[in-house]
């Protein structure tokens, strides 16, 4: 099996498209023409993942942040960063980083924390705007339920948790064919008047090129006339961070506690206790302080994220309570979300989980032993 076959079960998860526009996800070293032996998968993707990765046959590494987000204009192993990418070339091991785009899908990172939390109702915090089309076309009164299963098929047609959704109308269309066409309806020379169905679909832009494709390969006529719409709404299912509900209320002690224990952590950090219960929770893998005003927006009662600064934590401000667990923390359970979605594909592949653990950062609680 080809690398590139494993890129493109990752893309149709999280099309890196979907990734902010500092970062720098996909293909980092390697070729996507090459076979792949093994797929490890880890957070990041360090020289001692590389290293671990060559050592289980793996010749590729997918990792959630990218190991390269700026320009490298010498690789001489003077940081962690040349040295990884050395090892990688030097050994023939593909990294492929899969980090904002995944971050943004809700079926992504956050939705990992949320499965932690038992959340309920969940839903995009922040969701995306300008991400949607529309597609307006005009088919004869026959062929209508096929066009429509076919642009379903190509992507078109999700609303939320809804999918196969279009709306028609009906009308008549007019034309005239001229000289050495070939009309599915009409003669040449007259014009004709067709009853037809115009067909609206919504899809995501990034799925244009196949939608049009599913258009033109199902339409009866020879010369096939739409419309392409970018609308302005929000897109629902991509965005930054996460919001949902609890099954029951919790007490904030418990909450944090629930948080320790879930997540593995020595300490919490976080704003005064309120003393509300805890229903509504807002979340953010990895840096989410920016989001803070849209989890109070929400009505959120906790926001759970992690690498706030000594001052954003004023920003609280009485109103939520914010819990910083760390940035590997929150995002630790992304590794196994990539292997449960690479085993789903590829169930007898070699997909496996790097033993190296990339967090650097280690806390002083005085329980350490001597």
């Amino acid at each position: 099996m080809k690398i590139n076959t494993i890129i493109q079960a990752l893309e149709q998860l999280a099309p890196p498209v979907l990734q902010e526009q500092y970062d720098n996800a996909g293909l980092i070293t390697g070729s996507a023409s090459w076979e792949c032996t093994g797929v490890l998968c880890s957070l990041d993707a360090t020289e001692a993942v590389i290293l671990d990765a060559k050592a289980k046959g793996c010749n590729m590494v997918v990792a959630h942040h990218p190991i390269v987000f700026g320009g490298l204009k010498k690789i001489n192993g003077k940081n962690y960063v040349e040295k990884a990418v050395i090892a990688a070339i030097k050994n023939d091991i593909a990294i492929y980083a899969i980090h904002t785009n995944l971050d943004n899908v809700i079926q992504g990172v956050n939705n990992r924390i949320a499965d932690k939390l038992g959340l309920l109702n969940r839903k995009i915090l922040a969701p995306k705007a300008g991400l949607l089309m529309k597609l307006h076309s005009f088919v004869p009164h026959a062929q209508a339920e096929q066009l429509r299963n076919a642009l379903f098929a190509a992507g078109a047609g999700d609303i939320g948790q809804y999918s196969h959704c279009s709306f028609s109308v009906e009308g008549t269309g007019s034309f005239q064919a001229g000289e050495g066409t070939q009309p599915h309806v009409g003669s040449i020379g007259k014009t004709h008047f067709e009853p037809e169905s115009r067909i609206e679909v919504i899809f995501p832009a990034w799925r244009q090129q196949q939608v049009l494709a599913a258009l033109f390969e199902a339409h009866p006529y020879e010369e096939v006339a739409y419309d392409l719409v970018s609308l302005s709404n929000d897109y629902q299912d991509v965005g930054s961070g996460m919001i949902g509900e609890l099954p029951e209320p919790m007490d904030e002690f418990f909450f944090l506690q629930m948080l320790k224990t879930s997540f593995g952590l020595k300490i919490v950090r976080h704003t005064p206790l309120l003393g509300k219960k805890i229903k509504k929770v807002a979340l953010c893998g990895g840096s989410g302080s920016f989001l803070t005003g849209k989890a109070v927006a929400k009505g959120a009662d906790v926001y759970v994220s992690a690498d706030f600064k000594y001052h954003e934590f004023f920003d609280a401000n009485d109103r939520i309570l914010i819990a910083d667990i760390g940035h590997w923390e929150s995002e630790q359970y992304t590794t196994d979300l990539l292997i449960d979605v690479l085993q789903a594909k590829f169930p007898t592949f070699a997909v496996l989980k790097s033993e190296v653990k990339t967090n650097v950062v280690n806390y002083f609680t005085g329980e350490e032993s001597k």
